[in-house]
């Protein structure tokens, strides 16, 4: 199996010549387009696209930061569906732009709940728990081919699954996990929580103890900063590795690009 980081929460997975692309961004520079002008200097990061012609789709949520409907689309083959989470309410403001543009390009759909697999091609991929930091439907994707697994944390929080997750679901080969602690302030939710609404750098250092990783790949860092709706952490990979040290696990920093 191979795997490649694409930038920001993009993986690709490669087995017996089939793909998968999860959360890959075509287009960061689409992600606040609804705040116009504003965002016209938020510092973007850098990305690359996925290999056409994978078997499926999996989004963790349909934040549009994570569910780029243009990149899923020219990454899968014809007739590939996308897999994510159901949206728990009608009209969420949050995923409005992400359901807008996957209806547009008028892709192959599934819903999918926490625990629930599905087989695509030489891959078996489970949704397993996760916690969104605004309160919306997330999923971590666990992804096994070939003898082995690897688990995708989307931009969760820290929860108390992680034990479940290990007993559950492990060993895990690999981990990617977000770590730019992003405390966010939208006009869809006032008054802001001043907490974070996805992992700091140490969290995600200790989930992946705690899910017992062998690898753990830090993702989700590198850009976006948009004061004052977005402010992640600035020093996100220096504090990951920080508390990284010492750990049962290998702490495996990469490039936009570059396999595993």
């Amino acid at each position: 199996m191979q795997v490649r980081w694409l930038g920001w929460a993009g993986v690709e997975i490669e087995h017996e010549g089939e793909t998968l692309a999860i959360d890959p961004l075509g287009d960061p520079g689409g992600t606040f387009a609804g705040f116009g002008a504003a965002a016209t200097d938020v510092e973007l990061p850098p990305v690359v696209p996925p290999t056409d012609g994978a078997a499926a789709g999996l989004l963790s949520h349909l934040h549009r930061d994570h569910a780029d409907a243009a990149a899923l689309a020219a990454a899968l083959a014809p007739g590939a569906a996308v897999h994510h989470p159901a949206p728990a309410e009608p009209d969420n403001l949050a995923l409005a732009q992400a359901e807008h543009e996957l209806e547009t390009t008028k892709l192959a759909r599934r819903s999918i709940a926490p625990w629930e697999s599905v087989e695509v091609g030489p891959f078996t991929c489970t949704a397993l728990p996760a916690v969104d930091g605004l309160g919306d439907p997330q999923v971590s994707w666990l992804v096994e081919g070939g003898g082995s697994r690897v688990l995708h944390l989307g931009d969760t929080v820290f929860h108390g699954a992680w034990w479940q997750l290990a007993r559950r679901a492990g060993p895990f080969d690999i981990a990617f996990a977000p770590i730019n602690g992003a405390v966010v302030d939208f006009p869809h939710q006032q008054p802001p929580s001043p907490l974070p609404a996805t992992m700091e750098p140490e969290q995600a250092a200790l989930a992946g103890e705690l899910l017992g990783a062998r690898t753990v790949v830090p993702m989700h860092y590198g850009g976006f900063a948009f004061e004052r709706h977005y402010r992640p952490v600035a020093d996100a990979l220096e504090r990951f590795e920080q508390a990284a040290r010492g750990r049962p696990y290998r702490a495996a920093p990469v490039a936009p690009g570059e396999a595993l």
